[in-house]
């Protein structure tokens, strides 16, 4: 049992492209290449958040426990693991791994959590270090975990100028699937050095070629950063709330969705 669980926490699968078009989309990213330096929240000693903590750590230490808070289930700790939701028993004892779903209320309790990590995360991120097409006054932003191999990926950007003209800022991050050492990793790396960044990764997304360059670059942090997020495929759309998106959604797919969260955002405030 114990060896079970320690692969659930251990080897982490991410799909290279969600909806993928083609099998040469199909090619699976190297989850623990770029992995980050592991990570462990601070808990008073004895507390429930110590001990589901800990009871995690004790199972594999070398995974990265983002955040640990009471769940909306009775007697558990809420712990999120490397962009997964684990729930543990308030003495540490239990382990259970899954989405908690709320009959009557109709949703996911397990993506609130998500989305506050996504939306932290995100927020560490500087604008200088993402690739921006955005409108003039855009009324909604969205961050996208992208790969220049990636079918929808490049599908999305064909039509980046729709969403720009519906009000949608695109803000990219790297997330080059293939993993660190890649072709499509070092492309990626080229990308973000090249003097025009925009234009670079048109010409990448469009088969076109880009001069190799070299440079200090955010890449592999991005990547990195992804996968603490959750990342399941790309391209992976994250609302300014850290809401994820189900994949590619097409111009006025996504504006409809957004104008859904803003809604519910606006109907909660009440």
């Amino acid at each position: 049992m114990k060896r079970y669980v320690f692969a659930l926490l251990g080897a982490f699968s991410l799909s290279a492209c969600a909806q993928n078009p083609g099998a040469s989309d199909a090619a699976p990213a190297t989850a623990g290449a770029a992995a980050s330096t592991p990570t462990a929240v601070e808990a008073p000693a004895g507390s429930p958040a110590a001990k589901a903590r800990d009871a995690i750590l004790s199972i594999n230490p070398q995974v990265s426990v983002e955040s640990v808070a009471d769940a909306p289930l009775p007697g558990f700790q809420e712990v999120i693991v490397s962009g997964q939701v684990l729930y543990v028993s308030n003495d540490g004892r239990y382990v259970m791994q899954g989405s908690l779903f709320d009959a009557r209320e109709q949703r996911d309790l397990s993506q609130a959590g998500l989305s506050k990590l996504r939306q932290r995360l995100l927020s560490e991120v500087p604008e200088d270090q993402r690739i921006i097409f955005a409108p003039a006054n855009p009324k909604y932003t969205v961050s996208v975990f992208t790969d220049v191999e990636c079918g929808y990926c490049r599908r999305l950007h064909e039509e980046v100028a729709e969403y720009n003209k519906r009000g949608i800022a695109i803000e990219y991050l790297a997330f080059p699937r293939m993993g660190p050492g890649s072709d499509d990793f070092r492309l990626m790396e080229s990308v973000w050095c090249a003097s025009d960044r925009k234009q670079a990764l048109t010409a990448a997304k469009s088969g076109r070629r880009v001069e190799p360059r070299t440079c200090e670059n955010p890449v592999a942090a991005h990547y990195a950063l992804g996968q603490r997020a959750g990342l399941t495929g790309t391209p992976m759309i994250i609302a300014t709330d850290g809401t994820q998106m189900p994949g590619y959604m097409p111009p006025d797919q996504l504006l409809e969705a957004l104008q859904r969260l803003d809604g519910a955002a606006v109907g909660g405030a009440r």
